[in-house]
């Protein structure tokens, strides 16, 4: 593998990482490479992020090396935490939302099967704003985690019960896409 790959790959990796970091050994279980060669890209990686006077640096801290923002930048990442954040959900997030709302409790494979994608980030949006929670499991092969929408879910748009979500047309898929629109065009009057 040539090295502008490899400092690629191991670049991501780092981002991808977080605030876990990660260790040779990882790396070494994803690249082919040897320990010695990883060990100096990363430090060709740290010394390139240093000289070209970026905003992110590469620290080591015990056997693991994490991408940080540098210190001096902390009073600006403080005040980007402080300001509100935008409370609106992406397509992806509305559609699972609503594929939730109607067919509770269900699975993320179900979601995927209607969605037609993956659907990992925007359940994972859902669970971090408690807008769904789990709904216990399955019992089917492999015990797959149900899904349901929460109390939290009725108050942000201003419903008592699921009852009060509109009706579904009937009719399978295209009855499936106009109950994703008929529930995204509620939770847009709702939550504007």
């Amino acid at each position: 593998m040539n090295e502008r790959k490899l400092l690629q790959i191991i670049e991501g990796l780092l981002f991808a990482s977080g605030d876990e970091g990660i260790t040779i050994p990882q790396l070494r279980q994803i690249l082919p490479e040897p320990a010695g060669q990883l060990e100096s890209e990363m430090a060709d990686l740290a010394l390139r992020y240093e000289s070209e006077g970026r905003g992110l640096q590469i620290i080591k801290t015990g056997n693991r090396y994490m991408m940080t923002t540098k210190p001096e930048l902390s009073p600006y990442c403080q005040k980007l935490f402080e300001t509100p954040q935008s409370s609106k959900l992406s397509q992806a997030s509305l559609e699972t939302l609503a594929i939730v709302a109607y067919r509770q409790p269900i699975t993320k494979t179900e979601i995927e099967e209607i969605r037609g994608v993956k659907s990992d980030r925007p359940v994972q949006t859902l669970l971090s704003r408690e807008l769904i929670e789990e709904a216990g499991r399955k019992d089917t092969p492999g015990k797959p985690i149900l899904f349901r929408t929460t109390v939290h879910f009725l108050l942000s748009f201003g419903l008592s019960s699921l009852e009060e979500l509109p009706p579904l047309p009937e009719g399978g898929q295209e009855g499936e896409q106009q109950e994703k629109d008929l529930f995204m065009s509620r939770l847009e009057t709702q939550h504007e």
